[in-house]
C-alpha cells in the first residue's frame, strides 16, 4: 500500500453513505431470526478456564478512563489481572429475555451494532503467574481461553510491528479481530465502519481496565496485516485483526518463536455472506512489509485553533464515586430518552473526560477526531450547535436556537437523537489523515472516534444517565455543521441524556 494512494478509502466511504451510497442497496432486511451465532468454536482444542474475580476495584471510573498516566509496569500482568480485563472489555454482563425469535441475548461489557458481536479477541504472551506461553482465543461464552499455539510467539509480533519497541517490552498482547459477516448480515457493506466502531468501544474499557490497574499499554494499528492473520490462522475472507493493544513492560530478550504450523480447527459456525466492497477496503489498507509499517508509524499533526469570541468555558467536572467496574456492570445501550434537560456540569464531565486522548502508535495522548454537539436540553446552556474546542475546553456557539428536529433528522430521523439531551457527532478531516496515513488512515480516524466515544459511554453511565451510538446522514451532519466542518466528513454519532424511568405496575 502506497502512502499516496487514497482512492479506495474515499470510494469506500462515499459509497456507504446514508442514505444513497452506492455500495448500500436500499432495500436490504434483515431479519433478526437469522441472527448469526456470536461466537467461534474450535474443534479438538484444549480449553482453560478462567477463575474471574469479579470484585468491584478501588478506582472510580471518571479517573480510570481519563488517566494518562505512563505507568512503569514492571510484570505486574497475571492470568487474574488478564481475566479482568477480558471480562470488563467484551465478557458477557447480562442476559436479558425478548420475545420470539431472539428469546434470550447475552449482552457484553462494551456496546455494540445490532448486539451482533463481531468482534473476537484473541491473547498473545510469554509464560506469565497462571499461564503459560501460547497463542489463545478468548471464548465470552464458556469464560475460557482455547489454546491456539503452545510456544512463546511473540517474536512475530514484533516482527510484525517493525520491531515497534513496546511491543518488544509486552509480557503480553491483545489483538482484536472482526468477523465481516456476523454484521453485513444486517448492515451490508458499511459493516467495516462498524468493525472500528465496536472495536473502539470495546478499547476504551481495556484502556480504562488497564488504567486502574496501572498497567502500561499501547495500542498498535501498524503492523504486516498478514503476519497477523497468519499468527492467529484466520480465513481473512471472514475475519481479520483490526487491532494490537500489548499490556505491560518488563526487560527481556525474546527468541525466536516456533513454526507456525495450524494446529487447531474452526467449526463452521458463520454464513457465506461476502461483501466485495469490505474486502477491498481491508485491503488496500493492509500493510505488506516492515518497510510499509515504518513509513506510516508517524503521528498526525494537529491544528491549534484559538478560541472565538463567543466560546463558553465548560465547568469544572462533576465527581462520581462508582468504580469503573461498577459503570461497566452497569453500561447498557439507551433504548428511550426523556425530553429531562442535564445540567451544564454533566455535560462538561463527559466532554472533558473524555478527550484527554490514549497512547497508541498513531497519536500520543489526543484524539484526532473534532468534537460538535447539538444541545437540545442543558440546564445552564442556550440551546443550538457548537464546536468543542479540547485544548481550551470550551464550546464554540455556531447556531442558536432550538434544533432538536435537526438532532433527530441527522440521526436517521430516529425517535432516540430527538429525544436526547444532547447529540454528539465525531469528525474527522478524512483528507488530512489519509494524506498522513493512506488508505490506513481511514481505520484510524474510524477507530480514534469510537475510542472517545467509548470513553463518553461510561462517563454519561458513571453519572447516572444514559447513551447510545447511532448512524446518521452523512453528508447532511456535515452541511449542517458548515461552513466551520466544512472539510470533514462524521465518524461516530453518539446520544445522551436521561432515560425514561420505568414505571412499575
Amino acid at each position: 500500500m502506497k502512502n499516496h494512494e487514497i482512492d479506495a478509502a474515499w470510494n469506500y466511504h462515499n459509497g456507504t453513505k446514508h442514505p444513497n451510497g452506492v455500495l448500500l442497496n436500499r432495500f436490504h432486511t434483515y431479519n433478526s431470526a437469522n441472527r448469526p451465532i456470536p461466537y467461534k468454536n474450535y474443534k479438538n482444542a484444549d480449553q482453560i478456564k478462567i477463575a474471574l474475580d469479579k470484585q468491584i476495584g478501588s478506582v472510580s471510573a471518571l479517573d480510570a478512563i481519563s488517566d494518562s498516566t505512563r505507568y512503569a509496569g514492571l510484570g505486574l500482568v497475571d492470568i487474574n489481572i488478564l481475566a479482568r480485563v477480558l471480562y470488563f472489555s467484551c465478557g458477557i454482563t447480562k442476559i436479558l429475555k425478548f420475545p420470539p425469535p431472539l428469546n434470550e441475548v447475552e449482552f457484553r461489557a462494551a456496546s455494540c451494532t445490532g448486539a451482533l458481536y463481531h468482534i473476537e479477541t484473541y491473547l498473545v504472551c510469554g509464560n506469565i503467574s497462571g499461564i503459560e506461553a501460547g497463542v489463545y482465543h478468548f471464548d465470552p461464552k464458556s469464560l475460557s481461553l482455547t489454546t491456539l499455539r503452545k510456544g512463546d510467539y511473540r517474536k512475530v509480533l514484533v516482527d510484525a510491528t517493525a520491531n515497534e519497541s513496546f511491543v518488544a517490552s509486552a509480557p503480553v498482547s491483545l489483538i482484536f479481530t472482526d468477523m465481516f459477516s456476523r454484521n453485513s448480515v444486517k448492515y451490508q457493506a458499511r459493516e467495516y465502519r462498524h468493525a472500528f466502531w465496536d472495536c473502539g468501544t470495546i478499547l476504551a474499557n481495556s484502556l480504562a481496565m488497564a488504567n486502574a490497574q496501572k498497567i502500561p499499554y499501547r495500542l498498535i494499528l501498524g503492523f504486516v496485516d498478514f503476519k497477523i492473520n497468519l499468527l492467529l490462522g484466520l480465513d481473512t475472507k471472514k475475519e481479520a485483526a483490526l487491532a494490537i493493544l500489548s499490556l505491560d513492560h518488563i526487560n527481556q530478550t525474546l527468541l525466536d518463536s516456533p513454526s507456525l504450523h495450524n494446529a487447531f480447527e474452526l467449526e463452521q459456525t458463520e454464513n457465506d455472506i461476502y461483501f466485495e466492497a469490505i474486502d477491498k477496503m481491508h485491503e488496500s489498507s493492509s500493510l505488506t512489509s516492515n518497510q510499509e509499517v515504518l513509513i506510516w508509524r508517524k503521528n498526525i499533526v494537529h491544528d491549534i485553533s484559538q478560541p472565538s469570541s463567543n466560546h463558553i468555558k465548560l465547568e469544572n467536572n462533576i465527581n462520581s464515586d462508582d468504580k469503573l467496574e461498577q459503570v461497566i456492570l452497569r453500561r447498557g445501550s439507551t433504548r428511550k430518552f426523556s425530553h429531562e434537560a442535564i445540567s451544564f456540569g454533566q455535560m462538561s464531565t463527559i466532554l472533558n473526560r473524555s478527550a484527554g486522548g490514549y497512547i497508541a502508535d498513531f497519536e500520543e495522548n489526543n484524539i484526532i477526531n473534532d468534537i460538535y454537539i447539538i444541545a437540545n436540553a442543558v440546564d445552564g446552556l442556550e440551546k443550538g450547535s457548537y464546536f468543542y474546542n479540547k485544548k481550551y475546553d470550551s464550546l464554540e456557539l455556531l447556531q442558536n436556537g432550538d434544533l432538536r428536529d435537526m438532532s433527530g433528522h441527522l440521526g436517521l430521523d430516529q425517535n432516540l437523537p430527538y429525544d436526547a439531551a444532547v447529540t454528539i457527532f465525531f469528525m474527522s478531516d478524512l483528507q488530512k489523515i489519509l494524506k498522513c496515513f493512506g488508505n490506513r488512515g481511514y481505520r484510524v480516524a474510524q477507530m480514534d472516534a469510537a475510542i472517545a466515544a467509548g470513553k463518553m459511554y461510561l462517563v454519561a453511565y458513571a453519572l447516572q444517565i444514559g447513551a447510545t451510538g447511532l448512524t446518521f446522514y452523512d453528508d447532511e451532519v456535515t452541511e449542517f455543521f458548515s461552513p466551520h466542518a466544512s472539510n470533514k466528513n462524521t465518524m461516530f454519532m453518539l446520544a445522551v441524556g436521561k432515560k425514561v424511568k420505568r414505571v412499575v405496575p
